[in-house]
Order: structure tokens, then C-alpha cells, then sequence
């Protein structure tokens, strides 16, 4: 299995490759307190699960408060971003391959 590195993904986030198939790819995102994920869209569908900390998440217009355990999934193209609250750790998964992480 390949060995991904850990990217510097936007200040107090970090972005690892899990694994990846040209249908499929899982990542993991650390978050520190404070750290912001920019409003954003993309044509994969993002499926999401919390794994630890709380984020407030913004998924095309509306803001949810999310924690361990949560997880959402993103349409394609709807605009999404989020606020780290408590430090933590966020797995996603794409389909198709986010060709861009690689």
C-alpha cells in the first residue's frame, strides 16, 4: 500500500491520503482550534465522518454544529467549508478520486 505523505492544507490543517481507487478515496483532515476550512465546492460527492472534535460546518448556506461521531454527507457542488471549535480530526471520503490530492 502506498505511503501518503501528510500535506499542509491551509493554516492548523493537516491532509493525509488514506487510500485512493479512481472511484474512491479516503482522507483524514486535522484540525487545530481556531483552523478554518474555506468555503468551497467541488463535483465529488464527500461523504464525512467526525472522528474527533467539534466543527462548525457550513454545507450550501446553512451552519451545523457537528462533534465525534457525526457524520454528512456533501452533494456535488454545493458550496461547504468549516470552523474548527475544538481541535480534532475529520475522515471524508470521495467518489469519484480527488485527482487534485495527489
Amino acid at each position: 500500500m502506498p505511503d501518503y505523505p501528510v500535506i499542509e492544507a491551509a493554516p492548523g490543517v493537516t491532509r493525509q491520503v488514506l487510500a485512493d481507487s479512481p472511484q474512491l478515496m479516503t482522507v483524514a483532515f486535522t484540525f487545530e482550534a481556531g483552523a478554518e476550512g474555506a468555503l468551497h465546492d467541488h463535483p465529488h460527492v464527500q461523504a464525512t465522518y467526525v472522528e474527533s472534535g467539534r466543527f462548525a460546518f457550513t454545507i450550501a448556506g446553512q451552519e451545523s454544529v457537528v462533534g465525534p461521531g457525526d457524520s454528512f454527507v456533501i452533494p456535488s457542488g454545493a458550496p461547504h467549508g468549516c470552523r474548527c471549535l475544538e481541535a480534532g480530526r475529520m475522515i471524508d471520503s470521495f467518489t469519484p478520486r480527488r485527482d487534485d490530492f495527489l
